[in-house]
């Protein structure tokens, strides 16, 4: 399947590409040939965190340019009164009786410990393109679900805290 990623996510993509390639890479390198110079390498363990630092560091690289190799790019933009991405929306639970605040985003910035619900996900599906006291069906798997009731949906757009996941 491939990633869908707005355009702000392909631009956040290719920063966090270029500052590893010519910051974090550069750090790693300086860093492998410090720990090189200490001697013995079997049991040098400085040698081998730096390894690893540097590896990971080009696995993330790899990682990032793969995505935006095989990525859709999806418009953002939706109608005044819709849920769309970037939109933060307050839900009414009926099976809790509690009120609960999510703001819809791509997977690559979604952490629903945060508060911010992949558009990939059931909930996320089933909210996209519904309109202010729309009643929801979510089903979560088949044959189970729970229903909510949309009561606001604020225009938030992108923040700040809308980094892409690391992982």
């Amino acid at each position: 399947m491939r990633e869908q990623l707005t355009k702000s996510d392909v631009e956040k993509i290719q920063e966090e590409i270029e500052y590893r390639k010519l910051v974090v890479r550069k750090n790693a390198i300086e860093a492998v040939k410090e720990a090189r110079a200490h001697g013995d390498l079997s049991e040098n363990f400085e040698y081998h965190a730096a390894k690893k630092d540097k590896n990971q560091n080009e696995s993330r690289i790899r990682y990032l340019e793969r995505m935006l190799k095989t990525a859709e790019v999806i418009d953002d933009s939706s109608a005044d009164n819709e849920v769309g991405i970037n939109n933060t929306v307050t839900l009414y639970c009926e099976d809790d009786d509690e009120t609960e605040v999510y703001k819809l985003v791509t997977s690559v910035r979604g952490s629903s410990l945060n508060g911010r619900i992949s558009i990939e996900s059931p909930m996320g599906k089933a909210l996209l393109g519904h309109k202010e006291g729309d009643r929801v069906y979510i089903e979560v798997q088949p044959g189970a679900g729970y229903y909510v009731v949309i009561k606001k949906i604020d225009k938030t757009g992108e923040s700040e805290e809308d980094t892409i996941r690391k992982f």
